[in-house]
């Protein structure tokens, strides 16, 4: 399932979710070289979170060959920025942002919105580099810190429907789904992915802890972030203030 708009209007400008769209697709050109294969290796060894190097949980110099000839090799000292590097070198997810993310940046203000996207994106990279402490392969996506924008959207509107687009073997359509119904789903299969994964996480993959990490993040943050007087007004979802103060 693909969401391509919802029934959310918002009340100012989606400054800082144009800005980190913008930031990811200026980084896949200009740092990842538009995926031609040594610009990409480079950037994904030198900027992604490699657990077993930020842990130092692994001997320097341990590495892993992501390219024939292109190794990407564990440091003498952790490289603590990575964990922010890391949000802006892949871009996959930027759709779910801009659907989502106008509405969270709406009811939090552009300053707070892009500090809390950055903390779902730490939250989200602690826990799978906790879950994979040794892991060799490199980290990297904003997908994190997205899924912390969609578990803010999931308890302050979870009844805005979700335009989605579903393909199947032969046959496409588009539904409009209660936000709940879609991204319910969404988290389900991340959770159920990542217990499946268990076994050969320290391989690679998709980061589906991190996705956990980024919706739980999401969930807790929101409460500290989103503005009162903005949930008040919001004449779409009268019972997502109540909701916001009493849980």
């Amino acid at each position: 399932m693909f969401p391509y708009k919802d029934e959310n209007p918002t009340e100012r400008p989606a400054v800082i979710t144009g800005a980190i769209i913008i930031a990811n697709v200026l980084a896949f050109i200009l740092v990842q070289g538009a995926g031609a294969q040594g610009p990409l290796v480079r950037s994904v060894c030198d900027l992604g979170l490699i657990p077993g190097e930020v842990l130092q949980s692994v001997k320097p110099g341990s590495g892993i060959a992501l390219a024939p000839g292109m190794a990407c090799l564990v440091g003498t000292a952790p490289k603590y920025w990575t964990v922010l590097t890391s949000m802006f070198m892949h871009g996959g997810w930027l759709v779910f942002l801009w659907v989502f993310g106008n509405n969270i940046e709406d009811v939090m203000g552009h300053g707070k919105f892009l500090i809390f996207y950055l903390l779902c994106g730490v939250v989200a990279a602690a826990t799978q580099t906790f879950v994979s402490p040794h892991s060799l392969v490199p980290m990297v996506g904003a997908s994190g810190a997205i899924s912390g924008v969609l578990g803010a959207y999931i308890l302050l509107y979870p009844n805005v429907r979700v335009h989605t687009l579903i393909l199947l073997p032969f046959f496409i359509t588009t539904v409009a789904l209660p936000a709940w119904v879609m991204l319910g789903y969404w988290i389900l299969i991340q959770v159920l992915s990542g217990l499946g994964s268990l076994s050969e996480i320290e391989k690679g993959g998709v980061a589906f802890f991190a996705h956990v990490g980024g919706f739980i993040a999401g969930l807790v943050l929101v409460k500290l972030f989103a503005s009162e007087d903005v949930l008040r007004r919001r004449p779409l979802q009268p019972a997502a203030y109540y909701r916001y103060r009493t849980e």
